[in-house]
């Protein structure tokens, strides 16, 4: 197998069409230019093999979305079967369609608030610019047209078009787009390894960071703030897993000035944190959710929103006066990704895939803060299947190496040379397997991740 890095590709092939005719979605494109792609060919289970034939362990689950693991014949089944029954419908002017309904019936029944109604687009992106459109749209609704501005924090992830991109609070998300835009404010991150203050505890953190935003709260006028957005533990920030505490203290003040909680799930829904959702592992009351990814196991694009009734109602007289309810997409409710999303659903229950990811995650956990011990790991993090392992130069002062030495993407690159897909996100290197993965996997996932880390410290001294 020749060697990217080092040796052009051949006029014709994939990975020289691929650098000819694409725009690569967040990479690094200088690098990629340099290096060229990595071509996947055929994925099963919890591996995925590349084109030159090379097989990896998935350990991000591709964008923290594929669940039930790759080729499930089933889901190809259910997928075939719309498909030839009724491959598109829409849900304007009142049409609709069996599995829309269905799986709006089932994300109801399983939400961990009482929801209300169910709306569909395509991905975590148009699911929380839909979130800021509602939030919006109701306040407008209720009489309180000022109450629109959208607390969201630092280092968050909840999407890249300008509404969700905004909410974002991740420099390269901003820098040159001209974002965020007006109406969104950024708050603390809950990191407490990164950014508590001297001999600050968990508690003295918790209390600065809710009380900071209490007082962002009162210097914008609490009139004027429609909602506050959080994934339950954050993902591409560097998976962030809040302190104890965190969530009730935050609750309590947003309760205090009848400002909303949007429960990002994208990442953390349908069992990846060892519950059914991120808001019960950490103890979010949501007014509202976003789900996407794992909905569906990423098979098919969708996403939906998730509202209580009581947001509903008032949509009703204010479409009344225009004559509809102005939003929605093409794609929204498309019968053969709704059809596909509520069989993976249903497979997850006759699986038992949350009881199976809580138990693996347990051995899953003690791997991860095993890696504390590492000489480059100065702290390891996660809940259920998630984790991260933040690299750092000095385990004693918390110092980070010089961005410009790349160390983190030296773990990603050698943990590749040995079969294991990861990511880092700056400095801390992320670990999402699929739901499936075996006890078996996560020790072959660890093994070669220390692999990993052992050679790029050798590189480093």
């Amino acid at each position: 197998m020749t060697d990217p890095l080092h040796n052009e590709f051949p006029p014709g092939s994939l990975e020289a069409k691929d650098l000819e005719h694409l725009l690569h979605p967040t990479t690094n494109l200088k690098l990629h230019r340099e290096k060229g792609p990595t071509v996947l060919k055929q994925a099963q289970g919890v591996y995925i093999w590349d084109s030159q034939g090379k097989q990896y362990l998935e350990g991000m689950a591709g964008l923290w979305c594929t669940a039930l693991g790759y080729g499930e014949e089933e889901l190809a089944r259910v997928a075939a079967d719309q498909m030839r029954e009724l491959c598109y419908s829409q849900l304007f002017a009142g049409k609709s369609n069996e599995p829309s309904i269905l799986l709006g019936e089932k994300l109801k029944a399983m939400a961990p608030f009482d929801a209300g109604r169910v709306f569909y687009g395509l991905s975590g992106s148009d699911a929380n610019d839909t979130q800021i459109k509602l939030m919006w749209y109701y306040h407008n609704a209720i009489g309180q047209p000022e109450k629109k501005k959208i607390i969201s924090r630092i280092g968050g992830y909840h999407g890249v078009t300008i509404a969700s991109g905004s909410l974002t609070g991740l420099p390269p998300f901003h820098k040159h787009f001209d974002l965020p835009m007006a109406r969104v404010l950024h708050t603390d991150r809950p990191h407490y390894y990164r950014d508590a203050e001297g001999a600050e505890s968990q508690a003295q953190f918790v209390e600065r960071l809710v009380g900071n935003l209490e007082d962002l709260i009162k210097r914008e006028d609490p009139d004027t703030i429609a909602a506050f957005i959080a994934e339950p533990i954050m993902g591409a920030g560097g998976v962030i897993v809040p302190p104890a505490g965190y969530y009730e203290k935050v609750q309590a003040v947003l309760d205090r000035y009848d400002i909303l909680f949007i429960d990002d799930e994208v990442i953390c829904g349908f069992g990846r944190t060892g519950n059914a959702f991120g808001a019960q592992t950490v103890g979010i009351r949501p007014a509202t959710m976003s789900v996407a990814k794992a909905v569906s196991s990423a098979y098919l694009p969708l996403s939906a929103v998730l509202i209580p009734e009581y947001m509903y109602e008032p949509f009703v007289e204010q479409a009344a006066e225009v004559g509809n309810f102005g939003h929605g997409f093409t794609y929204s409710g498309h019968p053969v990704c709704a059809a596909v999303a509520l069989r993976n659903l249903e497979l997850m229950e006759e699986r038992d895939l949350f009881g199976h990811a809580a138990r693996v995650g347990e051995v899953f956990q003690e791997r991860l803060a095993g890696l504390a011990e590492h000489p480059l790991v100065g702290d390891a993090r996660g809940a259920g299947l998630i984790g991260g392992a933040e690299i750092v130069a000095d385990k004693d002062t918390r110092a980070s190496f010089p961005a410009a030495k790349g160390v983190a993407a030296r773990v990603v690159e050698r943990a590749e040379h040995h079969g294991l897909i990861i990511r880092n996100m700056g400095d801390v290197i992320a670990l999402c397997p699929p739901l499936i993965i075996t006890e078996r996997q996560v020790d072959e996932l660890f093994s070669k991740f220390e692999t990993a880390l052992d050679e790029t410290l050798n590189w480093v001294r």
